[in-house]
């Protein structure tokens, strides 16, 4: 998608949940909302959920489930289609889909999934629920149960079993349409998306026969979660007869031997090493290593020294220990982005900040676009007082990576150090709209407009971008 197509949309959207807020449903007698309306309608929730603490920033873990969910959508009915994948910091068993293609995984399902595929088959079933317009077919049937009722019933249908604070900031509980009803109301739409899904799977090379695999545990698993089934089975109700329904679909597919990615493995430690106290999760991995109980050694290694990292004071000990641990990942895994990018962290950690720094831009060189070397390297050269390189490396990599507020978030600090107060409210202009908050957008433009500095190619490109925006916001008024 184009940027100015996204930051349109996105200005049309800026909106909180609240029944008296989300976008128009549209006419009564249209049988399904239009992919604009769907857009609108999701990211105005995704404002909430970006806000939630319980949403998961952390570059490593998006990257990840972003590569996962593009390359399945390229595999489906609609692979020009808008999708945005993001990961909830949830233990539940759950993922869910949003209006307008925001898929959300939980950490809980990353972490429950015995292979990649299993993990995969659930994100391929969100993705059919989105190719198949099931959500607003869903939320179209449910007009008549008034507006604030829908706006409840489409978070309550795909997201329940969220956080609570994501809950309370997204679901109108007190008014929403029954939620059993509403799962009776999905049944066909989840086989058809089993029958999809299957295919999205299948398509992109993973194994299709450890979908069902995965659903027979969660269904033996139930009868152990003292509040009945895991959050997955609640919102995607499954019955034997589903079950069934899959297996007889992959039962003609050849059993293949597909191997989980080091991304999988490192993506799963990783979720553990930022969980809780740094000071409880290394015993874990330590004990992992000693006794070698670990699907990937590397893998276990990388979470040691996340979990290390995180460590407020570092012994020589530690530094001793955590040094130990990347040599040793060098050579597992010699040059995987994600140890390149530990191994400068724990460089820079460690006061060796030009060797962290020269480690970065190796990296870099092989994987320009990857967030968390990007991201490193800023702070880096911000934290060794280079903040015009910075400014001029984080132009380079907005212009590689679209749409990423934190860069741009990032660049705004970049100017600010160097007193450049133009482009410092510019880019935080582009942060605040890429966030959703167009009213914040347009005075962070006002206040480039009233800046001392700046030439005049500098001050017509923000007066434009400001009559831009307000006149998004004049067609987003005439909407109310």
């Amino acid at each position: 998608m184009k940027v100015h197509v996204f930051l349109l949309i996105l200005a049309l959207v800026g909106l909180p949940v609240s029944a008296q807020d989300l976008p128009d449903l549209g006419d009564s007698s249209q049988s399904t909302l239009s992919p604009l309306q769907e857009l609108r309608y999701g990211a105005a929730v995704m404002r909430q959920i970006r806000g939630s603490s319980a949403y998961l920033a952390d570059p490593e873990v998006s990257d990840y489930i972003g590569r996962i969910g593009y390359g399945l959508v390229a595999n489906s009915p609609d692979p020009g289609g808008h999708f945005e994948f993001f990961v909830m910091n949830d233990k539940a068993i759950n993922a869910f889909a949003l209006p307008g293609g925001f898929i959300g995984v939980h950490s809980g399902l990353i972490l429950a999934a015995q292979s990649e595929s299993e993990m995969v088959g659930v994100v391929g079933h969100e993705i059919a629920h989105v190719t198949q317009r099931h959500i607003a077919r869903m939320m179209a049937a449910q007009k008549k149960a008034g507006l604030a009722s829908l706006a409840a019933l489409a978070v309550a249908l795909l997201a329940a079993q969220s956080s609570p604070e994501l809950a309370q900031a997204a679901i109108l509980a007190s008014q929403a349409v029954p939620l059993q009803s509403a799962l009776s109301f999905s049944r066909d739409h989840e086989r058809e998306a089993d029958r999809i899904g299957l295919q999205i799977v299948e398509k992109s090379n993973y194994d299709v026969h450890a979908i069902p695999v995965f659903f027979e545990r969660l269904q033996r698993a139930s009868r152990l979660y003292e509040g009945g089934a895991p959050s997955y089975l609640r919102t995607h109700p499954m019955t034997f007869e589903r079950i069934a329904d899959i297996q007889s679909r992959t039962e003609d597919q050849p059993y293949r031997q597909i191997p989980d990615s080091l991304d999988f493995h490192l993506v799963r430690a990783r979720l553990v090493a930022l969980d809780g106290p740094a000071d409880e999760a290394v015993p874990v991995f330590r004990t992992r290593i000693e006794e070698r109980k670990t699907n990937s050694e590397v893998a276990s290694r990388y979470g040691l020294v996340v979990a290390m990292l995180r460590k407020e004071e570092l012994t020589d000990a530690d530094l001793e220990a955590a040094r130990e641990q990347v040599a040793k990942m060098n050579v597992q895994a010699p040059g995987h982005p994600m140890i390149i990018a530990i191994a400068a962290q724990f460089e820079i950690r460690s006061g060796n900040i030009q060797s962290g720094l020269e480690t970065y831009r190796r990296g870099l060189a092989l994987f320009p676009t990857r967030k968390a070397l990007v991201y490193g390297y800023s702070e880096a050269l911000m934290k060794t007082g280079q903040a015009a390189t910075a400014a001029t490396f984080l132009d380079r990599s907005i212009a590689a990576v679209e749409n990423d507020p934190r860069l741009y978030e990032m660049k705004a600090g970049a100017h600010a150090e160097l007193g450049q107060r133009l482009p410092q409210h510019r880019s935080l202009a582009e942060a605040s709209l890429l966030r959703g908050n167009l009213s914040a957008a347009i005075e962070q433009l006002r206040l480039a407009q009233s800046s001392p500095d700046g030439d005049f190619y500098e001050r017509s490109s923000v007066d434009a971008r400001l009559r831009e925006l307000m006149k998004y916001d004049a067609e987003l008024r005439r909407q109310e």
